[in-house]
């Protein structure tokens, strides 16, 4: 399971996260709306503490830097 959350991607994720979970404290959110915005937010949370998202694994998608691999140093003697 290797990391697919870049920090730009993390930092989103957890005020999505704490801002939904304002409004269902506040009681903006209730009913149906509040549970399933309740659950998106655990999720956003979780997936945002372990930089790990098994949605963008399905999808082929990651937000982390990638590192540049030098040349092969094989490859510039001759």
């Amino acid at each position: 399971m290797g990391k697919n959350v870049g920090k730009n991607d993390k930092t989103i994720r957890l005020i999505a996260a704490i801002v939904i979970a304002i409004l269902i404290l506040l009681g903006v959110l209730t009913g149906v709306w509040a549970w399933i915005l309740g659950i998106i937010a655990v999720f956003l949370a979780l997936t945002s503490a372990i930089s790990f998202c098994p949605v963008y694994r399905v999808l082929g998608i990651s937000t982390c830097p990638t590192k540049e691999k030098e040349p092969s140093k094989d490859k510039e003697t001759k």
